[in-house]
């Protein structure tokens, strides 16, 4: 603790100004990371606050990524973090009691936070940015036809006749691995089983022919067999309809096979981003360490598995410095005190720590996820 207490917060201050004014963005413009790929959205210091029983939740601060065209980025964390209110407002979909504080969504050049009329974003959603619900019943009609519903969305989308709408409607069934889709056509959702009922929704979520796909918890309803076919399913489509996907999830497993990279969210900040090599095995964030240790495949037979002690930070509250240095064994005095920038590990990698000020005592990971990286074979299990 007394090393711990060198790390003083008055030799932070200063220099954590001038870092996030160098730094602050998750990707610095001219880096490695973003030479020769185009970006398809772009979001910068989003703030997106809540009211609730007469007072205001800030549930996302001031968040800024960029995200690449034909990518795959896992936003990952614990229910409350803010995922699915983040993805939410790329497409307006914030509850009447929500908005957009600060801060600008770039959606190949449109701000989206400018948008305000219903109109404007029907040109948007569904046409160019579309979502995948985590649960597929709910987000289907149970008194219309499956290929009505899938219909539709062509029609609302397109300019194709009912006949032409009718014709595509089969041909995305049999893309989303549907058999007999004619048969398949006229019959309902609750003649369908969870599996195929998501299936039906990530239809009606292609039939407008994104080129942004948001799923939300996609395969949190179903069993793993099934979830390990929708992800392969997800896959295939991305590359057959060139799109770019968004997964938000709490399940590391599912991140593992599907992204390309990843963005870890607590209390509504991401607090690490890489390629998902870099986040599986050279994790550097204290909150990214606690995730991954929670994954039984680390824990050896009979050992406890790891829990996360403590609880989220209250949203209702401003929160000063390291949201998530309440709950941090390896907090240092100035976790508590200021937020910390982005700190660069390579020009893919980043982590909003202090542990990676060159000020800082040295802190090492857990044991079990120091060996991560020579025991990865769980990846491709």
């Amino acid at each position: 603790m007394a090393e711990l207490e060198k790390v003083c917060t008055k030799s932070f201050l200063p220099e954590e100004r001038r870092i996030s004014a160098q730094g602050g963005k998750v990707f610095a413009k001219n880096t490695e990371s973003s030479a020769g790929r185009e970006k398809i959205l772009s979001v910068q210091d989003l703030v997106i606050k809540f009211k609730l029983r007469g007072q205001v939740l800030t549930a996302v601060r001031g968040v800024s990524i960029d995200v690449y065209r034909g990518e795959s980025l896992a936003i990952v964390g614990e229910s409350g973090s803010g995922k699915s209110v983040f993805a939410k407002s790329f497409m307006g979909l914030l509850d009447n009691n929500g908005w957009v504080d600060s801060g600008s969504i770039l959606f190949d050049g449109c701000d989206l936070t400018k948008i305000s009329r219903e109109k404007e974003w029907t040109q948007i959603r569904g046409k160019r940015i579309a979502m995948v619900f985590q649960d597929p019943m709910t987000s289907l009609n149970p008194l219309r036809t499956i290929g009505g519903q899938i219909r539709e969305a062509l029609l609302l989308h397109g300019s194709l006749s009912r006949a032409e709408a009718k014709e595509q409607t089969y041909r995305i069934l049999a893309d989303v691995g549907i058999d007999d889709p004619k048969r398949r056509y006229r019959q309902y959702p609750h003649e369908f089983s969870g599996g195929m009922r998501q299936r039906v929704v990530i239809a009606i979520a292609i039939a407008g022919r994104p080129e942004f796909l948001i799923c939300d918890e996609p395969t949190t309803a179903l069993d793993v067999t099934i979830q390990a076919q929708i992800l392969q399913l997800l896959k295939g489509l991305q590359k057959k309809y060139r799109l770019t996907v968004i997964y938000i999830t709490h399940d590391l497993g599912v991140v593992a096979k599907v992204a390309d990279r990843v963005a870890v969210m607590y209390a509504g900040d991401i607090v690490e981003v890489g390629s998902c090599e870099e986040i599986f095995f050279d994790p550097r964030h204290p909150y990214t360490w606690a995730l991954l240790s929670s994954m039984p495949q680390l824990r050896a037979k009979g050992e406890e598995l790891c829990t996360i002690k403590g609880t989220p930070p209250n949203l209702y509250q401003t929160i000063r410095g390291d949201a998530f240095a309440p709950r941090n064994p390896q907090a240092l005095v100035a976790d508590f005190k200021a937020r910390p920038p982005y700190f660069y590990v390579t020009p893919t990698h980043a982590a909003r720590t202090w542990l990676l000020d060159p000020r800082a005592p040295k802190v090492e990971p857990p044991g079990h996820i120091k060996r991560l990286g020579e025991e990865g074979g769980w990846r491709n299990g």
